[in-house]
């Protein structure tokens, strides 16, 4: 399953349960929810709740990713530099590795032919 449909369905799964669990929290503990001087619809009320904790849990996620990307971003330059390191450490052993194959690979064909 890819990451964003699994994203995808984490949010549908995340309002839904709030409007199913929110309409029978409301009824059970007799709230109501005032605006003003105007009474606000239950339903309306879990919306609203409901978008505020889809955009809590998507700064989140974010916050999340942000974190692990820079963690990941830092051990991929550090071995990325400790890889330069050991090409410029080494570098005349593999240009000599390289001339040794360069020579001996036509002889080779050569012999097998």
């Amino acid at each position: 399953m890819s990451f964003f449909k699994s994203l995808l369905l984490a949010i549908f799964a995340t309002i839904l349960l709030t409007y199913a669990l929110g309409a029978g929290f409301f009824e059970l503990l007799d709230i109501d929810i005032y605006m003003g001087h105007e009474h606000i619809e239950p339903l309306k009320a879990i919306s609203i709740s409901a978008l505020v904790i889809v955009l809590l849990v998507l700064a989140a996620f974010a916050v999340v990713l942000s974190v692990f990307g820079s963690i990941i971003l830092i051990v991929m330059l550090s071995l990325g530099a400790v890889g330069m390191v050991m090409i410029g450490i080494f570098w005349p052993v593999l240009l000599v590795a390289l001339v040794i194959w360069v020579v001996t690979k036509d002889k080779r064909k050569q012999q097998l032919n």
